[in-house]
């Protein structure tokens, strides 16, 4: 089989060109610095009064422009927490200067109210959220998690608050409270660090170590020396070399991907990536990470590996992070060990962040044990192709056929009935049970289970326009019902 070698690119496919790497937006989210900066609240609502505490948590100077105050806004403004930061004005709107405000909130009374507040509003040149009002609000308020000066704003648009809401309550617990000390050290080492580090790459690394910490319980006098010591060493140090990771991205689903996964592609300066890698894993990249596709697919234009090797050299040599992104584990079938051999020779670092292989993925699919104690006393991992295409010549077929072992065929489409061939010559029953599957964890994912003897069937109803992932053993048996029925629902819809 004639394979036609391609060059690395740098896609152009509508997804991933480097111009338009950021999907359509809602909204943009935008944080506005209100500290000292005048505000202006219309309306004495409880919804009108959460609006001015929130203004003046931010630091602005908020007039509350309203005749007569509800109970809630009442409050607030005899409040002594909020002294010199609230003032009250008794006059209708219309009466009150909103040139020079930073921000209108206006609780309007009614369609008429808004479009006369968005008027004005506009004449001053001033942006205006009206309360519960989109349709003619310039910015809108959020749900926010306050670990300040970490802020986050979430944002629904509108269609969905209760969601918003959730994803707030997610989202604090991830972030602890120990953020906010940590934030506010990172204040006071920034100046000292721009001083001290001119260079771009020291102060990635440095702010890199900084957040390994960043995410345990406050900081200690000891982090805040060991924090001043990374800054001194890094002042000390020539820019610093080249290194590479080879990241699993997993089978396809995103969640799929590890924490450390994610922190790489985050570091990244650079990211070689193959065809089968999902378009939602590559935005998880740092948005200023240049990414370079060098696929390689059988029967299709691939990257010769002696280009990719090359690449991650010279990429690596002048300076950058590299993360070469693989589908499912790097170390499984990914060539990784010829890469890995190439860098040493360099001596560039090389780190592995380990993704979930295939075959794990296709398990978990189907809900089955590769092990079952039952039915299986090993797993083998075996490639289904050669580099000429057809099946390796140095397969240990009687092994494979032990009925005591589950095998996952890796690129098996094209060698599938051959597969079956050797298997059946070599002992193994047609009975055997088997699962071919495609696309695992993604949204088009399809499965389907049947015996050996049905494999060639199997295969030409899969196709052969994706890469198919093939388990043969018993532990491919479709899974029994509580109630004694023959298959659970997943497995029907494998079937089907």
């Amino acid at each position: 089989m004639k394979i036609v070698s391609r060059k690395p690119l740098e896609p152009d496919r509508p997804s991933q060109p480097e111009a338009a790497r950021v999907a359509p937006l809602a909204v943009l989210p935008v944080f506005m610095t209100l500290e000292g900066r005048r505000a202006v609240v219309i309306g004495a609502s409880d919804a009108a009064a959460w609006k001015a505490e929130l203004l003046a948590a931010a630091g602005a100077a908020v007039e509350v422009v309203a005749t007569e105050p509800g109970t809630e806004m009442a409050r607030l403004l005899a409040d002594e927490g909020f002294a010199g930061r609230l003032l009250h004005r008794a006059r209708p709107w219309e009466q009150v200067a909103l040139a020079g405000a930073a921000i209108i909130v206006a609780d309007a009374t009614g369609d008429a109210e808004a479009a006369a507040i968005r008027a004005a509003a506009r004449a001053a040149g001033v942006p205006l959220n009206v309360i519960d009002k989109p349709l003619f609000s310039d910015v809108a308020f959020g749900s926010i998690v306050n670990r300040s000066p970490v802020v986050v704003g979430i944002s629904t648009e509108g269609a969905a608050p209760i969601l918003g809401q959730a994803i707030r309550r997610r989202i604090e617990a991830l972030l602890p409270h120990s953020l906010q000390a940590w934030a506010r050290l990172a204040q006071s080492v920034r100046a000292r660090l721009n001083e001290r580090l001119a260079s771009l790459s020291l102060r990635r690394i440095f702010w890199e170590s900084f957040v390994d910490r960043a995410f345990g319980p406050a900081p200690t006098p000891a982090d805040v020396a060991a924090v001043d010591a990374d800054l001194e060493r890094l002042a000390k140090s020539p820019l610093p070399a080249g290194r590479v990771t080879l990241v699993g991205a997993g089978p396809g689903d995103v969640e799929l991907l590890t924490i450390k996964a994610v922190r790489a592609l985050q570091s990244a300066d650079v990211i070689l990536f193959d065809d089968l890698v999902a378009d939602e894993v590559l935005e998880m990249a740092r948005r200023e990470a240049r990414r370079i596709l060098v696929g390689k697919r059988g029967g299709r234009p691939s990257c010769k590996q002696e280009e990719i090797n090359e690449l991650m050299l010279k990429l690596a040599r002048s300076g950058r992070h590299v993360v070469r992104l693989k589908s499912g584990d790097p170390m499984i079938f990914g060539r990784a060990g010829e890469e890995i051999a190439q860098l040493d020779q360099a001596g560039i670092p090389v780190e592995i962040v380990p993704g979930i292989t295939t075959g794990i993925a296709l398990a978990a699919a189907l809900g089955i044990s590769l092990t079952h104690r039952d039915q299986a006393r090993s797993v083998r991992f075996v490639t289904g192709h050669s580099r000429q295409g057809g099946l390796p010549d140095d397969l240990d077929w009687r092994a494979i056929a032990d009925p005591a072992t589950t095998t996952i065929f890796y690129m098996a489409g094209r060698t599938a009935c051959l597969i079956r061939d050797r298997l059946e010559a070599q002992g193994l029953s047609p009975a055997t049970k088997i699962a071919v599957a495609a696309s695992l964890s993604r949204p088009n994912q399809r499965l389907w289970q049947g015996q050996l003897a049905d494999l060639p069937r199997l295969i030409e109803e899969a196709g052969s326009d994706e890469p198919l992932i093939l388990g043969i053993g018993n532990v491919f048996a479709p899974r029994q019902r509580r109630d004694g029925g023959a298959e659970d629902e997943l497995a029907a819809r494998a079937r089907a």
